[in-house]
């Protein structure tokens, strides 16, 4: 299946909390669950996907390989790992979180074991994720623009990532926003209040909604039932071009995520 454009994060979800929340998004009708093998929480999203009653087919699922796990050598068996706790045969797409710190391990070998993983049918398409342009370009010649679903990277309207969405859009690649709602800083903004009151939605509603309407997908998190289901109807709102300029203009290059493995930014 082609990958939702609205999807469920799980980030920073455990336990009890990360099972509660995958199994709320699927009973409204979410159909694209994104997770992580540092998120600690794949077994508990698999609980969540087993306990449903929705069939595999209908799921789209993410998984993301951690920079330990990057060379040839581990990235297989790490993804073995991943679909055992995930209680998959398959995963639907397989991202490198982030690139190898200090390009320990280089980009081409890391994605030439994720088209082993892909031959082999533990996942049925690869991506990346906090690629650069020249990372994305390492990606491309290693192993074609084609092969590489999407680039994940942090995407909301106070970091609009221009350049790396631009580059991406001119080779084909799909752009997946993470922490969409900026950790829930949209809310508080007045611009996007103003826009969301004159077309009797959510902020985040607005939001979401801007990045589908630049061709994005997006995974929003949420623990409370109600953000899940309002962030799911944000699917059918459309903006009109004036609230997309709006917030357009609200770039400021405000980025929350940045750790000590994120390669030197754009």
């Amino acid at each position: 299946m082609n990958m939702p454009n609205i999807g469920a994060g799980t980030f920073r979800l455990q336990s009890r909390q990360a099972v509660g929340s995958v199994a709320n998004a699927l009973e409204l009708g979410y159909r694209h669950i994104d997770t992580a093998q540092i998120y600690g929480n794949e077994a508990e999203v698999g609980q969540a996907l087993a306990q449903s009653g929705v069939a595999r087919e209908n799921v789209f699922v993410t998984t993301r390989i951690w920079t330990e796990h990057l060379s040839r050598a581990a990235l297989v068996p790490s993804l073995e790992d991943s679909l055992r706790k995930l209680r998959l045969d398959a995963v639907d797409l397989t991202l490198i979180h982030w690139p190898s710190p200090g390009a320990a391990v280089p980009v081409a070998e890391s994605m030439a074991a994720l088209m082993d993983a892909r031959e082999r049918g533990l996942t049925r398409a690869i991506g990346i994720s906090n690629f650069t342009i020249p990372l994305m370009r390492e990606a491309i010649a290693a192993v074609g623009a084609q092969n590489i679903a999407t680039n994940q990277v942090e995407l909301h309207p106070f970091l609009q990532n221009r350049a790396v969405a631009a580059f991406a859009r001119e080779h084909g690649i799909h752009v997946t926003a993470y922490m969409p709602l900026a950790y829930g800083k949209v809310i508080g903004d007045p611009v996007i209040n103003a826009i969301a009151e004159r077309v009797e939605a959510t902020p985040a509603q607005v939001t979401l909604a801007w990045l589908l309407a630049k061709g994005h997908a997006a995974i929003p998190s949420s623990t409370r039932r109600a953000n899940l289901a309002g962030n799911l109807a944000a699917g059918a709102l459309r903006l009109d071009a004036g609230a997309i300029a709006a917030i357009d203009a609200l770039e400021r290059g405000a980025r929350l995520v940045s750790p000590d493995v994120a390669p030197q930014w754009d």
